[in-house]
């Protein structure tokens, strides 16, 4: 790889009968084009993609009149907003149209075109008789496109994909050109895809998702039998699937996921036998699975999830030898999960949760598996000692399940991949946690075991590098959380964002939540004492609960400053003194229960900063002040309990201005 700056002084720009320069994948260190590259007048290829550059295209790259092929796409160089480093003026871009009259591929993906609209856009019809591919992805291009661009007569590849902001219109009549590969995904359209989308007999690659076309898919569509690619998600198009899909013999890949499809998914996949990718997930399709899916030997990828799908998985299978992915997740599936889902070689990445599946678990005889999801089903039998033999395995969810029998946690001290387990609420699991047993996870970040009646404080969580996230709510565990938990969650974890240890029996000095934390919940413990100081380091916070202990002093002021705090749940604790006095505007609080405490004196004025609000809890304290007034600008306000304090005065409605003895 080429390090370093291009400058004007470079010996490049001597050699003025270079036809082709190509210095893609270098590092040029964020510098500017030079205007000397207009010295290289008899250029008719150049690339300098993936290289670097930065600064605006200066205008002298107009001068290079012979050129066929211009690449300046992906720089990987951005400013604060995200936009490519990497410009073109108007100015530039419309000399550089006109001039260079015989080009026939142009690609800029990434860089800024911000500044260019329609009428610069519309030039690139002088390139009617020559331009065959273009490719403006992710240019930040605003406004409308011009029409005419998509049926230029010689165009066989245009991509537009990634420009939120740019209106593009398909030709709705008279729409037969040679286009090849149309990518569009993620711009601006509205109402139907017409039905000239079936005139583009030569389309080989469709990718139209995330663009706001709803409707039916118009049936000629059906009939681009030379589609190898067809992606239509995140839309909202609807109707069922039809059997023309079989038209499609040469599809490979296939997304039609995230749209309203109902009925049944057509079972003609035994036409489209290379297929390597289908993704129908997000759906409302119904139906059981037809049988033809498992007969794709090229499948690599499967995803259904999300639908209304039943009835069971089949259990003959030996046609998918090269599955990676599956993905049946959330539907209604039901039966046992068959055995080729445990010894399938190939299979990598399975997530069968949130459907009805039943019975036991079976032995893994492969040891590919790095993503297991059967969580939410009601799966019985023994915990599968199998499982653990399975070095690879990185994500790990077996939550609300109904299999039963006794776990030594240490097992699981074999799995040196794991990064995420989840078994929460295995109520009919019993997990055997060994402190005096080291157990070594050490690339462990998301550990969650709520409701699995845990009575002791695991200590393995010692030996945890980089935890991100922990929970432990809703279990059994007695006595003072370990000083070296503190430390660690103070000074060792440096990412940690989610913490319940809510419903055990704790007890002690409160643990603090570092700064970057969202989610910090230790409700319905036995903790005493007041709140460290030290919170005020956590000002990330999104979630604090701390209700239902037995914690005093005073509520610390920097709360109410806290610029994400979404709730502050202290109730029922023995807090006293004032309520925080300096609510910040435009902050973030929705909820603020502190009923139940021995909080004094009035409200403070700044409460009604707090417009978002929804829920208002300050009952059962000593407060002592009028009705407070200046909550009429809590318009978003639903609940406001004020009972058992000591208000006084007249009772106002606020939208009425009627007068209530209070």
């Amino acid at each position: 790889m080429l390090q370093g700056e291009l400058n004007s002084n470079s010996t490049l720009f001597h050699l003025t009968h270079l036809q082709q320069l190509n210095l893609a994948y270098n590092d040029l260190s964020a510098s500017p084009l030079s205007s000397r590259i207009g010295d290289l007048a008899a250029l008719t290829h150049l690339n300098l993609s993936n290289s670097a550059l930065g600064g605006d295209i200066p205008f002298k790259i107009s001068h290079l009149s012979k050129l066929l092929s211009l690449d300046l796409s992906r720089t990987d160089m951005l400013d604060e907003l995200g936009y490519s480093k990497l410009r073109f003026d108007p100015s530039t871009w419309n000399k550089l149209i006109l001039n260079t009259t015989n080009l026939k591929e142009l690609i800029l993906d990434e860089v800024n075109m911000s500044s260019i609209r329609e009428s610069s856009l519309s030039l690139l019809m002088n390139l009617s008789s020559s331009l065959v591919s273009l490719s403006l992805r992710d240019t930040k291009l605003q406004g409308n496109f011009p029409i005419g661009i998509l049926g230029l007569p010689n165009l066989q590849e245009l991509t537009l994909s990634y420009n939120q902001d740019l209106k593009v219109e398909l030709p709705k009549s008279n729409w037969s050109t040679p286009l090849r590969i149309l990518y569009l995904t993620d711009t601006v359209f509205s109402g139907e895809i017409p039905d000239s989308i079936g005139h583009l007999k030569s389309l080989n690659q469709l990718s139209l998702g995330s663009c706001q076309f709803d409707g039916l898919v118009p049936l000629s569509l059906w009939n681009l039998t030379q589609l190898t690619e067809l992606g239509l998600a995140e839309n909202t198009l609807h109707g069922e699937i039809p059997s023309l899909l079989s038209n499609l013999k040469h599809l490979t890949f296939l997304d039609l996921s995230a749209n309203s499809f109902n009925g049944h998914i057509p079972d003609v996949f035994h036409n489209l036998t290379k297929l390597e990718s289908l993704s129908l997930d997000s759906n409302s399709l119904g139906g059981q699975l037809p049988p033809s899916l498992f007969y794709l030997t090229q499948l690599s990828e499967l995803s259904l999830s999300a639908n209304n799908l039943e009835g069971p998985i089949p259990s003959n299978i030996i046609e998918l030898s090269i599955l990676k992915f599956l993905y049946l997740d959330h539907n209604l599936l039901n039966g046992t999960i068959p055995d080729w889902c445990f010894s399938l070689s190939s299979l990598t990445y399975m997530d069968l949760s949130s459907n009805k599946f039943v019975g036991p678990i079976g032995k893994f005889s492969t040891y590919s598996m790095e993503t297991l999801s059967l969580s939410d089903n009601k799966l019985q039998g023994s915990f599968p000692n199998s499982l653990f033999e399975l070095q690879n395995l990185t994500y790990l969810y077996l939550s609300s399940t109904e299999l039963s029998g006794h776990v030594d946690f240490h097992q699981f001290s074999k799995l040196k991949s794991l990064e995420f387990l989840d078994l929460s609420h295995s109520t009919f699991l019993s997990f055997h946690l060994d402190n005096n047993v080291d157990y070594f996870l050490p690339n462990l970040t998301t550990l969650r075991l709520s409701q699995c009646k845990i009575t002791k404080f695991p200590r393995f969580l010692v030996s945890i590098q980089d935890l991100q996230e922990l929970d432990l709510s809703d279990n059994q565990i007695e006595g003072v959380i370990p000083k070296w938990f503190n430390d660690k969650l103070l000074y060792k974890w440096k990412r940690v964002d989610f913490i319940d240890l809510s419903f055990n029996k704790l007890q002690g000095d409160l643990p603090i939540p570092p700064n970057g934390t969202y989610y910090f919940s230790v409700s319905n413990n036995n903790f005493t004492g007041g709140i460290s100081s030290t919170i005020c380091n956590a000002s990330s916070l999104n979630m604090l609960i701390l209700s239902h202990n037995n914690l005093t002093g005073k509520v610390p002021q920097c709360l109410g400053s806290f610029p994400s705090l979404l709730v502050l749940d202290l109730q029922i604790n023995n807090f006293y003194g004032s309520i925080p006095g300096n609510f910040s505007k435009k902050n973030a609080f929705e909820t603020i229960k502190l009923n139940g405490n021995q909080l004094e004196g009035p409200i403070p004025q700044s409460l009604a900063h707090c417009t978002k609000l929804e829920v208002l809890d300050l009952s059962d304290n000593n407060i002592e002040d009028v009705f407070p007034r200046r909550l009429e600008a809590l318009q978003q306000l639903q609940v406001l309990s004020l009972r058992n304090n000591k208000f006084h005065g007249t009772i106002i409605s606020l939208s009425r201005k009627t007068h209530f003895q209070s």
